[in-house]
C-alpha cells in the first residue's frame, strides 16, 4: 500500500506573511487603486527630496558645466552656441555673460539636452546655479517614475515596480548626474522613455498578430499592423535621446531590431509559415516607417535655433541650411573618432562592469567641520550594492535566456528587456577602447541594470510553487538586502553631494585605491 498523500495546508497558511498582505490587497479594490498610485507618487517623491535638496551646491561651474551650461545660456539667447572669451566662468557666475561673442562655436553635441538645461536659466537667470541644474533634476526625478512604469509594464507587480523605482531613487550615480547640468541624465530620460513606449506597443499589437488566422491565407503570410500610435512615441523619444547624445541612435537601432524579432516570435506562435520573411519584410518595413521618419524629424528639430538663424558654427559653408547641417555633422563626426586625448578620470568600457574609476566631477576643501582637514567631493561612484548586485543579476538573466534557447525551453520575454537595454547602452562603447570616456556615462545603464536586478530579486524571493520555507527565507533575503542598500545609499549620500566631511570619513568611502 502506497503512503498516504500529506494534505496541504489552507492556501492562506501556504503564503508568507507578505503573500497574505499583497492578496489582501488585491482582494480590495480600493486598497488596489490607492497603493498602485500611492507607490509611484511617493517614490518619486523621494527621488526629487535626494536630488533638488541643497541643489545650488557647489556654486560654481563643475566638470563640464563649464560646457553645457554656458552652451545652453547661448542658445536661449543667440539661438545657437557662440564663443565665450576671456574669465568667462568667473563672470557667469555673477550673471555676467559680457563674455559671449556672436561667433559661432564648434561644439559636439546636439543642443536638445543644452535646451532643457537652459530653460531654468530662462526662468530664473544665468549665475544661478541651482536654475541651470533644476531641469537636470526634475528630469532625474522623472526618470525614477519611468523605472517604476516600465517595471510595472514588465512584471504587472507593484512590488516589483516600487523596488525598482527604489533602487534608481537612492543610486549615488543617478542621484549626481541628475543633481550635475550635464547631458547624460536627460538622455537617461528618453532612452528609457522611448523603451517604455516599445512595451506599451507590445501590450496593444502582439495580441493582434497572434490572433487566430481567419483564412487559409493569412497562415501563410500574417497580419501587418499599421496602427501602432505606440512605436511612433518611441521614435520620437529615441530621436530626442539622439538630439541630446548620439548615443541615443544605438538605442533606436537596437528598439527597432526589438520590434522585428518579437514581430517574428509572434507569427511563430500564431502558426504562420513564413514568419521570418513576414516579420522582416512586411511588418520590418512598417514598423521602420513608423519609426525611423519620426525619430529623424524629431532630431531635425532640435537644431531649429542653428538653421533659423545666421551666426552658429559652419552655418555658411553652403547657402542651403541643410546642406551647411549636414556638413557640420561630418566635422562632428571627425571629432568624435579622433578623440583619443588623455585624462586623469577616464575608464575605458571593459572596466565599467568593475567599476573601477568613477568620476570625481567636484572636489573642493574647508575647515567648517570643525576638524584639522576637511574634504567636499562629488564623486559619481554609484550605490556598490546596486551596481554589483546589478551586473550579477544580468549575468543571471544572459545565463538563464541562452539556458533557455539551448534547451529550447520557454523562457520569460521579460528577461531579454534588460539585456536589450544594457547591449544597447553598454556594449557599443566596447568598440572604442581608443576613446577618451568615463564612468559616468553608464547612467544610462542604470535603469536596465536596476531592472535586472529586480528580476533577480524575484526569482531569489521564489514563487507560489515553491515551498513555504523556500519562499520565507527567499523574501527575508531580499528585505535583508533592500535594507542594506537604503543603508549603503545614506552612508554615500554626502560624497555623492559634496558635503563638507572630515578627511577620514571620506577615505573610508574609497572602497577601491582607484576611486581616489
Amino acid at each position: 500500500m502506497s503512503a498516504p498523500v500529506p494534505l496541504l495546508p489552507p492556501p492562506a497558511e501556504r503564503l508568507t506573511v507578505w503573500g497574505r498582505l499583497r492578496d489582501r490587497v488585491r482582494g480590495d479594490p480600493e486598497w488596489n487603486r490607492l497603493v498602485s498610485w500611492l507607490s509611484p507618487l511617493l517614490l518619486t517623491a523621494l527621488a526629487a527630496l535626494l536630488r533638488l535638496a541643497n541643489l545650488g551646491h557647489p556654486r560654481t561651474l563643475a566638470f563640464d558645466e563649464t560646457y553645457y551650461v554656458k552652451d545652453a545660456w547661448s542658445l536661449w539667447t543667440l539661438g545657437y552656441e557662440g564663443t565665450w572669451g576671456d574669465g568667462a566662468n568667473e563672470q557667469f557666475l555673477t550673471g555676467d555673460d559680457g563674455a559671449l561673442g556672436t561667433e559661432g562655436s564648434f561644439i559636439v553635441h546636439p543642443p536638445l539636452g543644452k535646451w532643457i538645461i537652459a530653460l531654468g536659466m530662462g526662468a530664473f537667470g544665468p549665475g544661478n546655479s541651482a536654475a541651470w541644474r533644476l531641469p537636470v533634476a526634475l528630469v532625474g526625478a522623472a526618470t525614477v517614475l519611468l523605472v517604476y512604469l516600465v517595471a510595472k509594464e514588465l512584471t504587472r507587480s507593484v512590488v516589483a515596480a516600487s523596488v525598482a523605482g527604489l533602487l534608481l531613487a537612492v543610486d549615488g550615480l543617478s542621484i549626481v548626474m541628475s543633481r550635475i547640468g550635464l547631458l547624460d541624465g536627460i538622455l537617461t530620460f528618453f532612452v528609457l522613455l522611448g523603451f517604455l513606449f516599445v512595451l506599451l506597443d507590445r501590450r496593444r499589437s502582439i495580441p493582434l498578430v497572434e490572433a487566430p488566422a481567419a483564412t487559409e491565407e493569412q497562415t501563410l503570410w500574417g497580419r501587418i499592423v499599421w496602427r501602432r500610435p505606440w512605436v511612433i512615441a518611441a521614435g520620437i523619444a529615441l530621436g530626442a535621446a539622439t538630439a541630446v547624445k548620439w548615443s541615443g541612435l544605438y538605442a533606436l537601432a537596437g528598439l527597432g531590431l526589438y520590434l522585428v524579432v518579437t514581430d517574428a516570435l509572434a507569427r511563430r506562435r500564431a502558426g504562420v509559415a513564413y514568419w521570418p520573411m513576414d516579420a522582416v519584410a512586411r511588418q520590418g518595413v512598417v514598423s521602420f516607417l513608423l519609426l525611423v521618419p519620426a525619430a529623424f524629424v524629431t532630431y531635425l528639430a532640435s537644431w531649429t535655433g542653428w538653421l533659423v538663424t545666421a551666426g552658429g558654427y559652419d552655418r555658411q559653408t553652403d547657402a542651403n541650411p541643410f546642406v551647411a547641417l549636414w556638413n557640420f555633422h561630418q566635422a562632428i563626426y571627425a571629432f568624435h573618432i579622433g578623440l583619443g586625448s588623455g585624462h586623469p578620470y577616464a575608464s575605458p568600457a571593459w572596466q565599467w562592469p568593475l567599476l573601477i574609476r568613477p568620476t570625481a566631477v567636484w572636489v573642493g576643501g574647508d575647515q567648517s567641520c570643525g576638524t584639522d582637514h576637511c574634504m567636499s567631493v562629488i564623486s559619481t561612484v554609484p550605490n556598490p550594492l546596486i551596481w554589483y548586485g546589478g551586473v550579477a543579476a544580468a549575468v543571471y538573466l544572459l545565463y538563464r535566456f541562452v539556458r533557455g534557447l539551448v534547451e529550447r525551453r520557454p523562457m520569460p520575454w521579460t528577461y531579454g528587456v534588460p539585456l536589450v537595454g544594457l547591449a544597447v547602452t553598454y556594449v557599443p562603447w566596447l568598440l572604442y577602447p581608443e576613446r577618451t570616456i568615463f564612468q559616468f556615462y553608464t547612467v544610462v545603464m542604470m535603469p536596465f541594470l536596476c531592472l535586472a536586478l529586480v528580476l533577480g530579486l524575484r526569482d531569489m524571493a521564489g514563487r507560489r510553487e515553491n515551498p513555504l520555507p523556500r519562499r520565507q527565507a527567499g523574501e527575508r533575503t531580499v528585505a535583508v538586502f533592500l535594507i542594506a542598500v537604503v543603508l549603503v545609499s545614506a552612508f554615500f549620500y554626502p560624497v555623492w553631494t559634496g558635503m563638507s566631511v572630515p578627511y577620514e570619513f571620506w577615505l573610508i568611502h574609497n572602497w577601491l585605491p582607484t576611486w581616489i
